[in-house]
C-alpha cells in the first residue's frame, strides 16, 4: 500500500470514528443502518493503539468481526495485532468495554459467516474475491 493509500485509509478511518463517538454508535454514507462498532487492539510491531471501525454481526447476544479487507488477498492489520495480542478493547454504541478475541475454527466459522452473508451479501461477493478464508473472531466480555 502506497503512503497516499494509507493515509487516505487512515483519513477516512478518522471520519468514520469521529462520526461514530458523535452520534453514539451511528455512522451513515455506506454505512447507514449497519451495525459498525471500532476495535481497539496494539499494533503487533509497534505496540501502538490503533482503532479500527467495521461491521459486527451480533448473533444470540454474541459479538464476531470479520476480517475481509473487502476480499483483499491478505488479512487486514488488525487482524495480526489482536492474533498477537487477543486482549483488546470495544466501543459499542455508547458503551466501551474489554474483549477476548477468539478466531473462530473452520465449521463454526463457515456457519457465523454464511449468516452475516445471510445478511449482508458484499460479504459473500468479498469471499469470492480471495482464494483465503476470511477469519471471523469472536469478541468475548470480559
Amino acid at each position: 500500500m502506497s503512503d497516499d493509500t494509507a493515509q487516505a485509509a487512515n483519513d477516512w478511518n478518522a471520519t468514520i470514528i469521529k462520526e461514530f463517538r458523535e452520534h453514539r454508535g451511528v455512522v451513515g454514507g455506506m454505512f447507514a443502518g449497519a451495525p459498525i462498532l471500532l476495535l481497539h487492539t496494539k499494533g503487533a510491531r509497534s505496540g501502538a493503539q490503533r482503532v479500527n471501525p467495521m461491521m459486527y454481526l451480533d448473533e444470540e447476544g454474541d459479538i464476531y468481526v470479520f476480517a475481509s479487507k473487502a476480499g483483499a488477498d491478505r488479512n487486514p492489520d488488525w487482524y495480526y495485532n489482536l492474533v498477537a495480542t487477543p486482549q483488546v478493547s470495544v466501543e459499542l454504541g455508547d458503551e466501551t468495554f474489554s474483549a477476548l478475541a477468539s478466531p473462530l475454527e473452520r465449521e463454526e466459522r463457515d456457519h457465523v459467516y454464511a449468516v452475516q452473508a445471510g445478511r449482508y451479501p458484499n460479504f459473500a461477493d468479498y469471499q469470492a474475491q480471495t482464494t483465503r478464508v476470511i477469519p471471523v473472531v469472536k469478541l468475548e466480555r470480559f
